[in-house]
């Protein structure tokens, strides 16, 4: 367990309740991008986009990879390439979350680490 850490109850719900809606929207992203990555994303695209990521960003506070995690920009509307160069950034700190927080714990199987509740 030398690389796993604690977490709460609460950032385990709203990381189950963020990383099914944020791979779709990426895998959607994606295969959108590779058809036309210069298209510039509409602004109610980056707001639904943003919403999802501002969850994200919310879960990940604290970690060592929140300071370089960035909403897309509403103002100057991002490309496609942009986007999916983000949200790669928020894929990669939601797996080091999942990857530093779950995993196999004895007599118990692949569990969260939960931090202990005081007594």
């Amino acid at each position: 367990m030398s690389n796993k850490y604690y977490t709460t109850e609460e950032k385990v719900w709203k990381y189950e309740a963020v990383i099914g809606v944020f791979n779709e929207l990426f895998k959607e992203l994606k295969d959108l991008g590779k058809k036309k990555p210069e298209t510039t994303l509409s602004i109610s695209k980056v707001k639904l986009i943003n919403r999802v990521l501002t969850d994200a960003k919310d879960l990940l506070e604290g970690a060592p990879d929140h300071k370089y995690l960035d909403l897309l920009d509403s103002d100057a509307l991002p490309q496609y390439g942009d986007a999916i160069l983000v949200l790669s950034q928020f894929e990669g700190a939601l797996k080091s979350f999942n990857e530093r927080h779950y995993g196999y714990q004895s007599g118990v199987g692949d569990a969260w680490y939960i931090q202990p509740k005081k007594k």
